[in-house]
Order: structure tokens, then sequence, then C-alpha cells
């Protein structure tokens, strides 16, 4: 996605607010909104906010998981299903 084509001044959002948020409702591209001709904030449909969350929450837990087996924090699967099992059958 090049967000060279989606990029407003602060003006330009403030006068067709409504108009963007429809706009990014129907599936548009995120808007980088620039203010004194910097980029300072990126304006985005909220369910593709929420997807892109979810996107760096399961990316974190996976950076995770190879630092753990790389630093050799692992333990054989029918091992920690066994020990599932007799957790959960006991009660």
């Amino acid at each position: 996605m090049r967000f060279s084509t989606q990029i407003k001044p602060i003006s330009y959002v403030k006068a067709n607010a409504a108009e963007i948020i429809a706009e990014l409702n129907d599936g548009g591209a995120p808007i980088v909104i620039t203010q004194n001709g910097e980029a300072k904030a990126v304006l985005q449909d909220v369910r593709e906010y929420e997807r892109t969350q979810e996107t760096l929450a399961m990316l974190k837990i996976i950076a995770l998981a190879e630092r753990n087996i790389e630093e050799g924090r692992t333990r054989p699967a029918r091992e920690v299903l066994e020990e599932l099992r007799q957790k959960y059958v006991a009660e």
C-alpha cells in the first residue's frame, strides 16, 4: 500500500471529516495527516486498526516463542499433554 496518495493536511481533514470517515468505513486506505508539512498521524478504520493490533500481538507471541526455543526453554509436547491430562482428568 502506498501512503503517498493518501496524504492530507489537517485542514482538509477538519473540513471533510464526515466524508473521510465514510470512505474509511467503506474500506478506504488509511490517511496520513500532516501538520505544517510534516506527517503527524494516521487515520484508519477501527476494524482495520483492530486487525493490525491482533497481528502485532501474534507476531510478539511468535517472537517470544522463537526466543524461548533459542534459549532452550522447551519441553516435549507429549510431556506437556500428559501433564495437562493428569491435571484435568483428576479434577
